[in-house]
C-alpha cells in the first residue's frame, strides 16, 4: 500500500504504507487511512513528529552502536524517509491549510 499527502501549500508525497502509517502516529493521530488534520492543529503534529523521530534517532544510535557487523548496508533512517513529509508539513503551517492523505 502506497500513502499520498497532500495539501494545497506544497506538492504531493508519496511513501510506503507502513511507513507512513508510523509517521501518523508520530504525529499524534490513529495511523487510519484515508485521514485529514485541521490547518490549526499542523503546527502541533509537526511538532510532535519532530521530537519522536529525535527520540527515534537516539534509539537507531545506540542500537547501530550496539551492532558489530560493519560489512551490513545501512538502512534509510526514519528521520530520512520523514523529511518530505515535514516539509509537507511546514509549508501547510504557514500557508494554514489542511493536510489531507489517501491510499
Amino acid at each position: 500500500m502506497l500513502i499520498t499527502f497532500n495539501c494545497k501549500a506544497y506538492a504531493n508525497i508519496t511513501m510506503f504504507g507502513d511507513i507512513g502509517v508510523e509517521l501518523l502516529k508520530m504525529m499524534g493521530h490513529s495511523g487510519s487511512v484515508p485521514g485529514a488534520i485541521r490547518a490549526e492543529d499542523v503546527p502541533e503534529a509537526l511538532a510532535q513528529l519532530k521530537a519522536a523521530l529525535e527520540l527515534a534517532a537516539k534509539a537507531q544510535a545506540e542500537q547501530t552502536q550496539a551492532d558489530d557487523e560493519a560489512d551490513l548496508e545501512p538502512a534509510i533512517s526514519l528521520s530520512t524517509r520523514a523529511q518530505p513529509l515535514i516539509e509537507l508539513l511546514s509549508s501547510a503551517a504557514k500557508k494554514q491549510c489542511d493536510v489531507m492523505w489517501d491510499s
